[in-house]
C-alpha cells in the first residue's frame, strides 16, 4: 500500500524440504511439467502459462512474460547449505517449456482482450480499472 493505494507485490518464493520423510525431489518438480495458465503476466494483468525455466533464462521479455517459475536445489550436509543447483536446467523439462511456448503464442493472438487479459476487477498494476469507471456514462446498453 502507498497512499492508501495497492500498487503492486513482490514475486512468490516457495522453501519446499525434500527427501526421508518428505516428497522425493522429482515428485515435488513434476507438477511443473505441464504449463498451468497463470495469473500474472505484463504487470499482473493477464493470463499466461508456467514456463519452468532455467535460472539462466529466467529473464522475461516478449510481453514481460511468459510467467517463469525456477527452481534452486540445496543439499544439507553437515548442517550447511550446498549448492545451488539449477533444477529446470534439465532437457526433461523441454516438453513443458515448448508447451508453454506455443500457449503463449494462442494466449498472445487474442490481443488485449479477455480471456488473455485479466477480467477488470482483477487487474492489479494498470490504471484501467480508473479509465472505465470514468467512461462508465459513456457506454450504452446493447438490446
Amino acid at each position: 500500500m502507498i497512499a492508501g493505494r495497492y500498487v503492486g507485490k513482490d514475486d512468490p518464493v516457495c522453501i519446499v524440504r525434500c527427501q526421508g520423510q518428505f516428497p522425493a525431489v522429482g515428485e515435488v518438480l513434476e507438477p511443473f511439467s505441464f504449463p498451468l495458465l497463470v495469473e500474472g503476466w505484463m504487470r499482473g494483468s493477464h493470463y499466461g502459462p508456467l514456463m519452468p525455466v532455467a535460472i539462466c533464462d529466467s529473464t522475461p521479455t516478449r510481453f514481460d512474460g511468459p510467467p517463469r517459475v525456477t527452481a534452486a536445489g540445496f543439499q544439507l550436509a553437515e548442517g550447511k547449505l550446498v549448492g545451488p543447483r539449477d533444477m529446470f536446467a534439465d532437457m526433461s523439462f523441454d516438453n513443458a517449456r515448448q508447451q508453454a511456448k506455443d500457449a503463449a503464442d494462442y494466449m498472445r493472438s487474442h490481443g488485449p482482450f479477455e480471456p488473455h487479459r485479466l477480467p477488470l476487477e482483477e487487474m492489479e498494476y494498470t490504471t484501467m480499472p480508473q479509465v472505465m469507471k470514468k467512461l462508465k456514462k459513456r457506454f450504452t446498453p446493447l438490446d
